[in-house]
């Protein structure tokens, strides 16, 4: 059994680290995933990173891992025996999913996800699930019906959302992959903030089947690290063609890690000024300029470019989600799942209650604003122009990859704010997103990195790629994470 000692080591860990030890025999699955789980019960209390910890199936799954290690069965793969959290939102068999909201508290999903069931059948180990902004509708985790989620590195700060409960349990050490959804930034925001890797790869790349929709052409399944290479790794298992996700992409295999050791000497990178807006802190834009600098001394072709629709996006991104919204979550009547009510007389008034009691009050917003822009009279005012301006800017970034390899922008406009600063004022929170939103809009893939620190706190580093040039940002990205040593740092916790 390992000793506290090297489970103090073993914590901060990269997924690749942990396979070399098993490799080595230094270390079983179950010894990893016994660490992990005692890691959950010491600090959920304080970070509530997850909504629920499944420790039998968990050490189950982990002794058929060790088996598989061992030469027995199906060819081990990159995740076999590790240790892995899946958002809350993702439809696991006989566990609990919840999406973090009140109307969902108690369903079982009958099925498993496409992305679980590769996980699964990769060999992974799933600890349980994690908490998130409810329906991912947040920026900051503090949405969930299950409470908020507090950032490792000063627990009185938010994790970023919505995949919160990703980013803290990565960065904490209470696993060593999660898996998240983008559908605005979901994935990347807490990757900043949290200081860990962050990945929404191309839409279409990992299938949507058994993820509860928020907005169905935004979001995408991906993947939260603690380097870049187990972030090609787990993209790797997750992304396969579906026939079950009609926006599923027939693409043949791509290696995510082929080119993950090419460097950026040579690659032009441009810099959409359009992104370091008045509003970035001090702090985030001298770590941006900082990282400039490393990247040209790696030998990358660093210059200005310019993307005038990125100032629209935040407006077109909140008309076409909370419409999908919309119509995603009308199905949540109190009648086939979620809340009931025996009180009610009528499907209606079930309904009525269902959704009164059961929706908090972000969704609720995002329901409003979503049924106005489609309703009759304003169809064409709204959602019909905002349909029209995305295509602008999915045109505008397709240009822009005539000229560039890759851009690199900030992931956040701040680093990590206090718990409870931002929930009365739901533009400023909007506002977090607002280099994220755009990356969703055109369909395109986004790695968040970290790149620095600001007054104690992780600062992100975004790279954005054309669409499927999901290997040019991760080989970008860990060219940088070779140079620097921001990706070693962890909170005291």
């Amino acid at each position: 059994m390992t000793t506290q000692s090297a489970n103090s080591d073993l914590y901060f860990s990269t997924a690749r680290e942990l396979r070399a030890k098993f490799d080595a025999r230094e270390i079983s699955s179950v010894e990893a995933t016994r660490a992990m789980l005692d890691r959950i019960s010491n600090l959920e209390p304080s970070l509530n990173s997850f909504i629920t910890v499944t420790p039998e199936r968990a050490i189950a799954d982990a002794e058929m891992a060790d088996q598989r290690l061992r030469g027995a069965g199906q060819e081990p793969t990159a995740l076999t025996g590790i240790p892995i959290m899946v958002k809350d939102n993702f439809s696991t068999k006989d566990v609990e999913t919840t999406a973090a909201s009140k109307i969902l508290k108690g369903y079982i999903p009958p099925y498993d996800g496409t992305a679980v069931s590769n996980l699964k059948e990769a060999g992974a180990v799933i600890l349980g699930k994690g908490n998130l902004d409810e329906f991912a509708m947040g920026s900051s985790n503090e949405t969930s019906a299950f409470g908020p989620v507090h950032n490792p590195w000063d627990t009185d700060r938010v994790p970023g959302g919505s995949s919160g409960g990703a980013g803290a349990a990565v960065a904490a050490g209470e696993c060593f992959i999660a898996f998240g959804s983008d559908t605005g930034g979901s994935i990347r925001q807490p990757a900043a903030l949290c200081g860990v890797v962050g990945m929404k790869p191309t839409y279409g790349l990992v299938s949507r089947f058994g993820l509860l929709a928020f907005g169905s052409s935004l979001d995408q399944i991906g993947p939260l690290t603690r380097s870049v290479a187990d972030t090609a790794d787990a993209l790797n298992i997750v992304s396969s063609h579906d026939h079950r996700d009609s926006t599923s992409v027939a693409a043949p295999f791509t290696d995510f890690a082929q080119d993950i050791d090419g460097g950026v000497a040579g690659m032009n990178i441009g810099v959409p000024k359009e992104y370091l807006v008045d509003g970035i802190e001090p702090g985030v834009r001298a770590a941006f300029e900082k990282s400039l600098e490393t990247l040209e001394g790696l030998g990358a072709n660093i210059s200005e470019t310019s993307l005038p629709l990125t100032d629209h996006a935040l407006a077109v991104y909140y008309i076409i989600a909370p419409s999908e919204a919309s119509a995603n979550l009308s199905r949540y009547d109190g009648v086939k799942y979620g809340l009931g009510s025996l009180d009610a007389k009528t499907s209606a008034q079930a309904t009525e209650a269902a959704r009164g009691e059961g929706f908090g009050d972000e969704v609720k917003r995002r329901i409003f604003l979503g049924t106005y822009a489609l309703s009759a009279g304003y169809y064409d005012a709204y959602y019909k122009k905002a349909q029209q301006v995305r295509t602008l800017i999915r045109r505008e970034f397709t240009d822009a990859f005539l000229k560039f390899d890759a851009l690199v922008t900030p992931t956040t406009p701040g680093v990590a704010f206090n718990i409870g600063d931002k929930t009365e004022d739901p533009f400023q929170m909007y506002l977090n997103d607002i280099c994220t939103i755009p990356v969703n809009i055109a369909g395109l893939p986004s790695i968040s990195i970290p790149g620095g620190m600001s007054d104690g706190l992780p600062v992100g580093l975004q790279f954005i790629g054309p669409q499927f040039g999901d290997t040019t940002v991760i080989r970008a990205a860990a060219a940088y994470e070779r140079a620097t040593n921001w990706h070693q740092n962890h909170p005291l916790i």
